[in-house]
């Protein structure tokens, strides 16, 4: 059982085999460097690999994970990311994804103590409150949290637009932002249709005024 792991080395073997078979030059190509269109921020769930479900191949897709697909204002882990994606690799769109069966929304509906990640789950249980209405009136649990999980991305994409690092980006370029669920009996991911392109979308007490663009921070050599 120790050893357990060294099935994930021999693993690595046989893809980069694979993969030379089919192609001599892929990983000599492949690092040269990036130019995703796409970036992901998904849920650390291991069930949801962004290449995978989306049937991708290794430098199409920019991905950022964390527990329940969260876009936090405070999370610097997050916004490196974001700024890196945007500012640098200037992707064009930007996905939110969710999925049902999300342990973490799932989590966040009950009051039971977990431990530190109560203070993360806690920006769920917000957007159960401001939707809770509506989330009440669904008497059947797993249907009220695949709801919860819905609404958590819609929020999620709402926060992206908030962020200066979009709205800098949005005074340049087109940038779309989406938010999609994955549905893990399925394997089909769900368009919310919830698409942001401009600051527009937004409250207007969250867009900035005479904001400069990203390219504006970019030195030229």
């Amino acid at each position: 059982m120790e050893n357990s792991y060294l099935k994930l080395i021999e693993g690595n073997k046989l893809y980069a085999e694979r993969k030379l078979s089919e192609n001599p030059e892929y990983f000599n190509n492949l690092s040269k460097g990036q130019k995703p269109d796409y970036l992901w921020i998904g849920c650390s769930d291991s069930r949801v690999p962004a290449n995978e479900i989306t049937n991708t191949e290794s430098g199409e897709i920019f991905v950022h994970r964390n527990i329940a697909n969260m876009v936090v204002h405070t999370d610097t882990n997050l916004l490196s990311v974001l700024e890196y994606a945007v500012k640098y690799l200037k992707v064009k769109h930007i996905m939110v994804v969710g999925h049902y069966g999300c342990g973490g929304v799932i989590t966040s509906m009950t009051n039971t103590y977990h431990g530190y990640v109560d203070n993360w789950l806690r920006n769920i249980k917000d957007v159960y409150h401001q939707n809770s209405a509506e989330l009440d009136a669904i008497a059947d649990h797993t249907e009220r949290a695949n709801r919860l999980t819905e609404l958590n991305v819609i929020e999620q994409v709402r926060n992206l637009a908030k962020t200066t690092i979009v709205q800098r980006a949005w005074a340049e370029r087109e940038l779309h932002l989406h938010g999609w669920v994955y549905g893990m009996n399925s394997g089909i991911i769900k368009d919310l249709a919830v698409i942001h392109n401009t600051s527009e979308n937004i409250d207007p007490i969250y867009r900035y005024t005479e904001i400069t663009p990203l390219s504006s921070d970019i030195v030229s050599k």
